[in-house]
């Protein structure tokens, strides 16, 4: 008996420096990538920000302004695809890191290649942005707009990122392969509140390609989305085809959304936002999923390689 307790004790031991070398490892890594991101603005020696206070761009801020102070500046670009309570939110975080901010109007609503909503719609929205953004840094001596692509997104289909690059702008997250995952993890180890923050990308997204995109749709989508939230319900997505809204929430809260939620209570509150119908999608959230209609041989899947 004494021999197998001492074996036990010897794998429990085992198990336990495993699981520090791990955690050793990780905070490694963490404090690698991060001075790495700050050895990036050292070199920049100013930075101004594209910040739409989503968690990459406001990671790159405040390592921007922990490096450079004053010389870092971050710009928020107000549309109707962006939520008021998002820009709220973005303005508290630019308050709480102590950083310059400041807003400026885009006109992507205007542009009939934009809300015509092709599958490069983004393209069309991530120009006009950096057609702003980059006269704006020039005028007050910046040499190129930062924005806040990471590792991953270069994986994705992004059609925005070359749209970014071919104003010039850079990605330092994306540059040192910085994964969503470690911008969390880095957020984390800065203790910034909003390491969690679900991913929030502009309301157009939630349009299937070739359905046009108008300013009215865009603020119904945003307040079911808002209600839900308002529910407790944080990872979620109102998809809106035509006058149906499809709830996506994760797998694993469907259950709990369907037992425990007031569904005509729902159902009469989307009814007065505009829509006519509200279904629930059984598969889940999963982010991107109206790009599972491209095909590798069609609009491909590499944002940088998109066509117009």
């Amino acid at each position: 008996m004494g021999g197998n307790g001492e074996k036990q004790e010897a794998r429990d031991l085992s198990r336990v420096v495993h699981e520090m070398f791990l955690q050793d490892m990780e905070v490694y890594n963490i404090e690698k990538k991060l001075a790495q991101l700050k050895n990036l603005f050292v070199e920049m020696e100013q930075a101004l920000i594209a910040y739409s206070g989503g968690i990459d761009s406001t990671l790159v801020a405040k390592v921007a302004y922990d490096v450079l102070g004053d010389r870092a500046l971050a710009v928020t670009a107000v549309s109707p695809s962006l939520l008021p309570e998002e820009l709220e939110a973005a303005k508290l975080q630019a308050l709480e890191i102590g950083m310059r901010h400041e807003l400026v109007e885009t006109k992507e609503m205007d542009n009939p290649q934009y809300t015509s909503n092709p599958v490069n719609r983004c393209y069309f929205c991530k120009s006009e942005l950096h057609d702003t953004l980059k006269p704006l840094a020039l005028k007050r001596g910046y040499s190129y707009v930062i924005d806040g692509i990471n590792g991953d997104d270069l994986k994705d289909y992004r059609p925005g990122i070359r749209a970014a690059k071919e104003r010039g702008a850079r990605s330092p997250l994306a540059e040192l392969g910085i994964t969503k995952m470690e911008v969390r993890e880095i957020s984390r180890f800065l203790e910034l509140p909003w390491w969690d923050k679900p991913a929030q990308p502009c309301l157009s997204s939630r349009f299937p390609y070739g359905e046009e995109i108008t300013v009215e749709k865009l603020h119904r989508v945003g307040r079911a989305e808002i209600y839900l939230r308002q529910l407790g319900y944080k990872n979620l997505r109102v998809r809106s085809q035509e006058d149906t809204a499809k709830i996506e929430l994760p797998p694993e809260e469907i259950k709990d959304f369907i037992l425990n939620t007031d569904l005509p209570e729902l159902v009469t509150a989307f009814q007065k936002l505009g829509f006519l119908f509200v279904t629930l999608d059984l598969e889940g959230y999963r982010s991107g999923k109206l790009n599972k209609v491209l095909t590798p041989n069609g609009s491909g899947y590499n944002g940088t390689s998109a066509k117009n």
